[in-house]
């Protein structure tokens, strides 16, 4: 993560249904749906406004520090997410082993 948004706050913004981080009134943010103990990733987003700044990355290591804390299991249906974690193999540990895709990661 980049160290511009070491210090901006997780916010887990349930009436959207979806984590945020929030830089210089703009947004990066990740949709999810919570079953149970089970958190399902759906779409990663960041606005134009912070296209290239690493913010997308940094919302996504954020939530994943959240999901683990939270002892949660984790269902990356978000690409970007997906490939994130195949990048990043030490969160693998979140990952459903029933995921469709888990041996991919």
């Amino acid at each position: 993560m980049k160290a511009e948004f070491i210090e901006v706050p997780l916010v887990k913004n349930e009436g959207k249904k979806r984590f945020e981080i929030e830089r210089n009134g703009h947004f990066a943010f990740i949709d999810y749906k919570e079953v149970g103990n089970k958190m399902a990733l759906i779409h990663t987003e960041a606005e134009p406004e912070l296209a290239g700044t690493g913010a997308a990355g940094a919302v996504v290591e954020k939530t994943l520090h959240w999901i683990d804390e939270q002892k949660m299991v984790l269902l990356p249906y978000c690409p970007f997410v997906f490939s994130y974690i195949k990048r990043h193999p030490e969160w693998k540990r979140l990952v459903d082993p029933k995921f469709k895709g888990y041996e991919k990661l």
